[in-house]
């Protein structure tokens, strides 16, 4: 069994008032799921409060991800998803549709908040998420985060500003996040630690997944190899690797079909 990397350091814990606040696996069968993800990356399970189809990933303590599962009667891709904290979803909503994007399900009252799901107007999905009680979990670690995001989009430029209009990124509000323009990438901040890179070159009708516009959740994890090797030994499966920023990303596929990714990258910027 492998797990997530205790060590990594200088990212920035998936809180706060425009900034991931959450990732959430939507699969068909959450038992299956459950157990892949317990060998693959060391999680444990507990019941939430959205009924018995919902579980909560932790990693000690810590709730690190959502798991729901979907009927398939549902016409939801299974898929790992990165939901967006708003102070009010009604505007958010509001704004990705004035914007080209589309509003498939929401806002909806769910537990401690309302969320709305998504897609940008590249067809890459993601959630909106607003609390409306505050949240009793215990916040993660100091410089330290479980996930962080990659956005591979048709263009970048322009993705950020998709994404800086509808969520506020540097707005010069308090607590947004700010964006920089490195290269070819967007590398977007919280707190001055570093969030999520957002690439261009992704293409709308490719067949292949991974070349699709869409938003990856990245693990760190402290062993690659032995993550790679457990992927495979429970049902899933090797995608792609690639090397740049520091060390190595790689793309797995679970036993359900959703891709994520690992890296032993210690931030993501």
């Amino acid at each position: 069994m492998t797990g997530s990397d205790p060590r990594t350091a200088s990212a920035a814990p998936l809180t706060g008032p425009a900034a991931p606040c959450w990732v959430t696996l939507m699969t068909r069968n959450l038992e299956t799921a459950e157990r892949f993800y317990a060998q693959v990356l060391g999680w444990s399970f507990r019941p939430g409060r959205l009924g018995a189809d919902y579980a909560v990933a932790y990693r000690g303590e810590v709730p690190v991800a959502g798991v729901f599962a979907v009927s398939s009667a549902y016409q939801v891709a299974v898929a790992w998803t990165p939901y967006f904290a708003v102070e009010d979803a009604d505007v958010a909503a509001a704004r990705v549709r004035e914007r080209s994007g589309t509003v498939a399900v929401g806002p909806l009252t769910l537990g401690k908040g309302r969320g709305v799901l998504a897609s940008d107007r590249d067809g890459a999905s993601f959630g909106l998420w607003e609390r409306t009680e505050a949240s009793a979990s215990p916040p993660a670690p100091a410089g330290h985060a479980h996930a962080w995001l990659r956005l591979r989009t048709r263009n970048a430029f322009d993705a950020a500003i998709f994404y800086g209009e509808v969520l506020d990124w540097a707005s010069g509000r308090p607590g947004c996040c700010d964006v920089a323009y490195e290269g070819d990438e967007v590398i977007v901040r919280c707190g001055g630690h570093p969030l999520a890179r957002i690439s261009s070159g992704a293409v709308e009708s490719a067949v292949d997944p991974v070349v699709r516009p869409h938003w990856q959740v990245q693990f760190p994890v402290a062993d690659l190899a032995a993550t790679v090797s457990a992927t495979e030994r429970h049902g899933g499966a090797l995608v792609e690797e690639r090397t740049g920023f520091g060390g190595t990303e790689v793309t797995l596929r679970d036993p359900d079909g959703a891709l994520f990714a690992v890296t032993d990258v210690h931030s993501p910027a």
